[in-house]
């Protein structure tokens, strides 16, 4: 019986893909700026993969095109009084690619996986809030503790260790994404691979070609699949911005997530409406290691920092598309008020480059004896020209600047295995508005994103306070002291606040800005 139900499902989903063929086929060519590391959404740890990933998969709640919550595999929930247990009542009609009907009982295998330490989900922490989360992903509690239950296949109930504001939009997040249990058990890591590939949002995956494409279609299975947008979508790595500029303006490419820097005038001159920046909730830093001999002071740290004109690099190096930091938290973040700025921050540059000069010259640092310290950053004009600018800053300083840089993968995979370096070029999105969604990085027990090897019990302890201080005005002041920390030991060296900066051609319909910079294919239309 189960069979011929299965058969009959593959047979509707032919049925539909072949109507789909009869009428032109509507292609979304995107661009992504870098080819995912993973389509595994327990080991995803970048924007890159997120796009995709939001895009084939549906967590209980998802993202409309303002970056808005709205229901997902969740038609609604409910949450109690106290704050600490959410009730989620399933779609009756939202099934896997395959046919098979999304229940409950997926979400519970799916977060008992990222919290299985043997899967070594790099954001498993993100989902901390969960009563006995954070025990079963350290191995300290068995699977089965964590507070995620299927009361029957239509209700899914998740319990909190303590009231969290921000919780249903951790939900949205790619590491809260379902994985379809029956490929997991059957394929293990290979259940990413397109020929075994099941999924229940909007597309399901057709191909991943490294260095040229990952191809999704429309999911015929899908709860809205009358309403989406375009048949298929191509996702293309846009490291190099002005291929991607060149690729837009011969009409290879209908949108793409970035531009080129050196080429911003002559893109707002001849792009005009097709050229979209607005504000962008994240924080372009570079990580100082603090095992590094030469940023284990944190006097030398405080100086390098003091020495650079973010002014300069916002609008200069980065066209104005960005907005000078000083500080960790974005200004304007949800649950907080004013972050912590750097102490020295009202100061005019040219005084603080006279302190940050004596203070390397206390510690023996000269143009005779330089500091050796070596810049790595990922592939990208902007990234190299902003490594290059702050090079010529640190040099009145006797700072002497080498730079290495690798593609993204590698990059990013290099700072989370604690590979050796000084300092790392890297950026920090934000998951959700609110202050914990950027201080968290750096608590010590943060494997897979504290590449600066922080380690400071009493940050950590006033993190471990606000997670379960309810009153909202007490939490803002604990982790504003725990920002205040940071900034006087800077593991991170905040530049600049992002601001998104999108190429998209009058042919879309449906693609919005917004703080999140998140854009569902499924509500993009395109006119060829």
């Amino acid at each position: 019986m189960i069979k011929s139900i299965r058969m009959s499902a593959l047979a509707a989903a032919l049925v539909a893909a072949t109507s789909l063929s009869a009428t032109a086929e509507t292609v979304y060519n995107r661009g992504n700026s870098a080819d995912p590391e993973t389509l595994d959404q327990h080991k995803t740890s970048t924007t890159y993969e997120a796009h995709i990933l939001r895009d084939l998969y549906e967590g209980l709640v998802a993202y409309n095109a303002k970056g808005e919550i709205i229901p997902g595999a969740a038609e609604s929930w409910t949450v109690s009084d106290d704050g600490l247990t959410y009730i989620f009542k399933m779609r009756d009609n939202a099934k896997w690619s395959n046919g098979d009907p999304v229940v409950a009982g997926d979400f519970v295998y799916s977060m008992r996986r990222i919290m299985n330490p043997m899967t070594g989900g790099k954001y498993a922490n993100v989902l901390y809030p969960i009563l006995n989360s954070e025990a079963v992903n350290k191995g300290e509690m068995e699977g089965d503790k964590l507070a995620v239950k299927a009361l029957d296949d239509l209700t899914l109930e998740i319990k909190l260790h303590a009231p969290t504001p921000y919780f249903i939009q951790l939900l949205a997040h790619q590491s809260a994404l379902p994985v379809h249990p029956a490929s997991v058990e059957k394929f293990g890591s290979d259940f990413v691979k397109p020929e075994n590939f099941v999924s229940n949002g909007a597309f399901m995956l057709s191909s991943f070609v490294p260095n040229d494409a990952v191809t999704a279609v429309k999911n015929p299975f899908f709860h809205d699949a009358a309403n989406v947008g375009p048949d298929k979508v191509k996702y293309y790595p846009t490291e190099d911005r002005g291929a991607a500029l060149r690729r837009f303006q011969a009409g290879e490419l209908d949108t793409n997530n970035d531009a080129p820097l050196e080429q911003i005038e002559f893109i707002r001159e001849k792009m005009g409406s097709q050229f979209k920046v607005a504000p962008y909730l994240g924080n372009y830093y570079y990580a100082l290691n603090h095992e590094s001999e030469a940023m284990k002071d944190p006097e030398v740290r405080q100086a390098l920092s003091m020495a650079i004109d973010r002014e300069f690099l916002a609008e200069d190096i980065w066209g104005g598309t960005m907005v000078a930091a000083y500080s960790l938290v974005p200004p304007g973040i949800g649950n907080y008020g004013e972050p912590a700025y750097a102490e020295w921050a009202d100061m005019d540059l040219l005084d603080r480059e006279e302190v940050a000069k004596k203070i390397l010259e206390s510690k023996g640092y000269s143009a005779s004896n330089p500091l050796k310290v070596e810049i790595r950053y990922n592939t990208s004009e902007n990234h190299k020209n902003t490594a290059v600018a702050i090079a010529d800053m640190w040099k009145p300083l006797g700072v002497e600047v080498s730079m290495l840089n690798t593609d993204t993968k590698t990059h990013y995979a290099h700072l989370r295995d604690r590979g050796d370096f000084d300092v790392a070029r890297a950026g920090w999105i934000g998951d959700y508005s609110d202050p914990q969604n950027f201080l968290f990085m750096t608590e010590s027990d943060n494997v897979g994103f504290n590449y600066a090897r922080y380690d400071n019990p009493e940050y950590d302890a006033l993190m471990d306070e606000a997670a379960i201080t309810v009153d909202l005005d007490k939490r803002a002041q604990t982790l504003k002291k725990a920002e205040a920390i940071f900034m006087r030991d800077l593991p991170f060296l905040p530049l600049m606040y992002y601001g998104s900066k999108n190429l998209v051609s009058d042919k879309v319909s449906g693609f919005e800005t917004n703080l999140l910079d998140v854009h569902p294919s499924r509500f993009v239309k395109i006119t060829k």
